[in-house]
């Protein structure tokens, strides 16, 4: 009974506070003095107002396909005239009948719960009407995913009570009773995540609040008292009960007539529920990274805010229309020649990047592996096709198809496509110029050296032979020639400043056989500037954005630059087209015989693959490897095809998704022609068999006499590094010189990153 009688006393407490509140916005109790009081009212938060409603963002395709929903509270905001006037009416009907007719406080609501708690001896009859629920429902909101500020939001205590009236009060005189009515039916929660009237709408009828029959909007308006008991989905009577409640209630005040609540209690409940859908998990034909590189370009793009806090806030608040660039149809095509070559249970996985040459558009995102959190069905989160800023990992060594870089800053730099070089079958690392001082190679055994891949690569050669063979040594002498500082400065316009993972890029000589990181993406954009005759433009994943009530919100733009001269351009897309013609991606053609350029590559031990072509409309990366780095591509069954003993090269492996997904991204699209420059073909060298060379030549072909300063030489490609091996063994097939982080495989074979 004293536990009766404090709760009684409690209430009755309450009551006089409330009574006064009443009578005048000033209160004694509790030091509130009508001055202090006064000014506080003054001081109410506009977010009471118009609070910041967290709503559901909504992500789409180039064409206006929905990829996906995402939110912090899937709400969508609507004005009164978008609501349903019998919801509007059932709500008030049953949490505040009088609420038109009292102020903030409901004087006889109050005297009503204090007589009835006192015959009972409990506090179980409230009084609040539905604008001091909105201020609760308000602190709430603000509190976020705080969940100690959300308990605080929530605690039934006279100091709470009475903060909430005070701004309750204020709001009725600041707002009209219809304003603080919509504001209410747009913030409440009626269960399974859906706030907002439209929500829950959506959730259980599928259809817009606007077209909800009496019946279903009084279901609705039965739920805000308690969501979990009233359920329609768990407690389908509980909530047939509730809602012919609301229907008496509404008879009662007038809004409704008898017989349409007779009606209404005749129907079913007809429940058209929808689970809620929610985040990218939820995307659809492998849109998943793509959604979730969205996200991250929200939360990283200082368009969206200054710092991390305020773009966070940003994309949780949501209420967006996001349009993107991805083509669905190109979509489609990646994702479908990536599953279908690649299986989802095969050790390795395959990714593909579709980019529009000149706008910096990505087109198309899609890797073997589904998105999603389950490793036993082979999911994962982790964006194959982008950089680990991005959601990505640590990128993929890109093997032969850094070359082009290569060839790209040496013809910048006024060496000609015609310049031979010597291009030894197995060489020592040249000293070369850097931009702030000279590399200078000073190791000692099998790490000096760089071999090519195989025993019959010996030059002199010129361009477009070694590009089209892949020939090691040649580039290595091209930069030695020119030069580091300009293979760096070339990278850098090319988009490539740090490694996939964002570690330094470490400009020495081996870079020019793909020893460093990169993701898909950043690959696909390099070749989408070779497509674009030198214009080198960022990528941009986000066309438009609009905000719920229609305002335009500023997107990143794609910033653009000639990276090179088109004449250099010209000259190696002439170049890259003769590697699909009459060098190792002369198998890839597409099916419609249009021009393509491109440049395959393969990385030590298998353990990665590329191929990068393109035609002057669009450009495509795609790689294939262990998602970890760690499968060796030999003796292995991929898709339907089984790789040997020589195991996945570019123009094996990737290539033939590249070519499946070209084919079917450009079907019925216009044939395009590149821009060529003339190259002669290097005449025929003579036949070794014919004359005897007056000379022995320094190193033999076969890789076995000692090279030039009395150091061994040996068996180009094969067994050279070792596990101890601090250069060791990257590209396939080569010896780090020096200062190269993430070498050490060893035990090469020899691909050097060739094929």
């Amino acid at each position: 009974m004293a536990g009766h009688g404090i709760k009684f006393l409690g209430v009755s407490v309450l009551s006089g506070v409330l009574l006064a509140g009443m009578a005048l916005p000033a209160v004694g109790a509790l030091g509130l003095t009508a001055k202090s009081t006064a000014e506080s009212f003054d001081n109410i938060p506009d977010d009471f107002k118009t609070p910041p409603l967290t709503q559901a963002t909504q992500i789409f395709d180039a064409k206006g396909g929905l990829i996906a929903k995402v939110y912090e509270r899937d709400r969508t905001v609507l004005t009164a005239d978008q609501m349903s006037p019998y919801m509007r009416q059932a709500q008030v009907d049953i949490e505040d009948a009088r609420f038109y007719e009292h102020g903030a406080v409901d004087l006889k609501g109050v005297l009503r719960a204090a007589g009835k708690n006192a015959e009972s001896g409990t506090a179980s009859q409230g009084a609040s009407t539905l604008t001091q629920q909105y201020v609760k429902n308000v602190n709430v909101e603000k509190a976020g995913d705080d969940q100690a500020a959300v308990l605080e939001a929530q605690r039934k205590t006279l100091g709470r009570k009475i903060q909430e009236l005070k701004v309750a009060i204020k709001l009725e005189e600041d707002l009209t009773k219809d304003q603080i009515l919509t504001n209410y039916l747009n913030i409440t929660f009626y269960g399974h995540q859906a706030y907002g009237v439209e929500a829950a709408a959506q959730r259980y009828f599928s259809k817009s609040n606007k077209d909800l029959t009496i019946a279903e909007a009084a279901t609705l308006a039965g739920l805000v008292q308690n969501p979990s008991q009233y359920d329609p989905v768990r407690y389908p009577e509980n909530t047939v009960k509730r809602r012919n409640v609301v229907l008496d209630k509404m008879v009662e005040n007038k809004h409704i007539t008898a017989d349409q609540a007779k009606d209404a209690k005749a129907a079913p409940l007809g429940l058209k529920y929808k689970d809620p859908q929610n985040g990218c998990i939820t995307a659809n034909a492998g849109m998943g990274f793509f959604c979730d590189y969205v996200r991250h370009v929200v939360k990283q793009d200082p368009v969206f805010g200054k710092n991390a806090a305020d773009r966070k806030k940003f994309w949780d608040q949501g209420g967006l229309n996001i349009y993107t660039t991805l083509d669905p149809d190109k979509q489609a095509a990646a994702q479908n020649a990536v599953t279908t070559k690649v299986k989802v249970t095969d050790p390795v996985s395959a990714a593909a990047t579709m980019m529009e040459p000149g706008s910096g558009k990505i087109l198309a995102m899609a890797q073997t592996r589904p998105y999603g959190l389950d490793p036993n069905k082979n999911q994962t989160v982790v964006n194959l096709n982008v950089d680990a800023a991005m959601g990505g990992g640590n990128g993929f060594q890109p093997g032969s198809t850094f070359k082009p870089i290569i060839a790209a800053a040496a013809l910048e730099s006024g060496i000609s496509p015609t310049q031979a070089y010597p291009s030894e079958n197995r060489i020592e690392w040249p000293t070369m110029k850097t931009c702030d001082g000279t590399w200078k190679n000073t190791e000692k055994g099998d790490k000096r050296y760089v071999p090519n891949e195989s025993k019959s690569e010996v030059g002199p050669y010129e361009l477009k032979q070694a590009m089209a063979l892949s020939v090691n040594t040649y580039f290595v002498q091209m930069e030695a020639d020119m030069g580091l500082c300009p293979v760096k400065q070339m990278a850098n316009k090319l988009g490539i400043t740090t490694r996939a993972s964002g570690d330094k890029l470490d400009v020495v000589p081996a870079i020019t056989l793909g020893t460093q990181e990169m993701s898909p993406m950043t690959m696909a954009n390099v070749y989408a500037t070779f497509a674009a005759r030198g214009k080198y433009c960022t990528p941009i994943a986000i066309n438009k954005i609009t905000t719920v009530d229609g305002k335009d919100v500023t997107v990143p733009a794609s910033s653009c630059s000639q990276a090179m001269s088109e004449s250099t351009a010209d000259a190696l897309n002439t170049v890259l087209l003769n590697v699909t013609e009459k060098g190792t991606g002369a198998s890839l053609g597409l099916e419609d015989g249009r021009q393509i350029a491109g440049k395959t590559g393969t990385t030590d031990k298998k353990k990665a693959a590329w191929f990068n072509g393109y035609t002057p409309q669009l450009a495509t990366a795609v790689w294939i490897g262990g998602p970890a780095g760690g499968v060796e591509m030999k003796n292995i069954k991929i898709g339907d095809t089984y790789y040997g003993g020589d195991g996945v090269f570019g123009a094996t492996g990737p290539g033939p998704i590249w070519k499946m997904a070209m084919d079917q991204a450009l079907k019925g699209s216009g044939k395009e022609t590149f821009q060529t420059v003339n190259i002669p073909d290097p005449a025929p060298k003579p036949d070794p068999n014919a004359t005897a060379p007056a000379t022995p030549p320094a190193t033999p072909p076969n890789g076995d006499a000692a090279a030039a300063g009395g150091n061994p030489g040996g068996n180009p490609g094969g067994n050279q590094g070792g596990a101890n091996n601090a250069g060791g063994m990257i590209g396939g097939g080569f010896t780090l010189p020096p200062g190269i982080i993430g070498g050490g495989n060893g035990n090469g074979n020899g691909n050097g990153g060739r094929h």
